[in-house]
C-alpha cells in the first residue's frame, strides 16, 4: 500500500469536494492510504479560527480523524514536506504548483486533484 503524505489544501479539497474517481483509485493508481503530517493538522486547527473557513475546516478535521498522523513538525507545512522528501522518497498529496515542482525535482511523485479527479504525477 502506497502512503500519500497530504498537505493542507489537498486535504481540504479531498474532504469537501466530490472526487469523481475516488472509488476507482485502487484500479487506477493502486492501493493508497492518506497520511497527515502533524504540521498540517496544526495548520488546519489554526485555520478553523477564520470565520469564513470554519465549516470547511471542521469538515476536514472530521474527515481526517482516522487517518495516520506522522511526526513531521515545524511551523510551515510546505517547508517541512520538502525537508522530509529530501531524505525519504514519498508521494505527496498537493495542489500547490510551486510545491509540486520542488518535490518532482527531488525525485518524488505527486498525487493531485484536477477537475475533481485524483491524478498521479511523477
Amino acid at each position: 500500500m502506497a502512503e500519500v503524505i497530504c498537505d493542507t489544501n489537498f486535504l481540504i479539497h479531498l474532504a469537501n469536494r466530490r472526487i469523481k474517481n475516488i472509488d476507482n483509485l485502487d484500479m487506477e493508481i493502486g492501493s493508497i492510504s492518506f497520511i497527515v503530517p502533524e504540521v498540517v493538522k496544526n495548520e488546519l486547527i489554526k485555520l478553523q479560527e477564520i470565520p469564513e473557513k470554519k465549516q470547511e475546516i471542521i469538515a476536514t478535521l472530521n474527515f481526517i480523524k482516522n487517518f495516520k498522523i506522522i511526526p513531521i513538525n515545524g511551523t510551515y507545512a510546505d517547508h517541512e514536506l520538502i525537508n522530509y522528501v529530501k531524505s525519504n522518497r514519498s508521494i505527496i498529496g498537493t495542489m500547490d504548483i510551486e510545491l509540486k515542482n520542488k518535490i518532482k525535482k527531488l525525485g518524488s511523485s505527486i498525487l493531485s486533484i484536477h477537475n475533481d479527479k485524483i491524478i498521479l504525477e511523477s
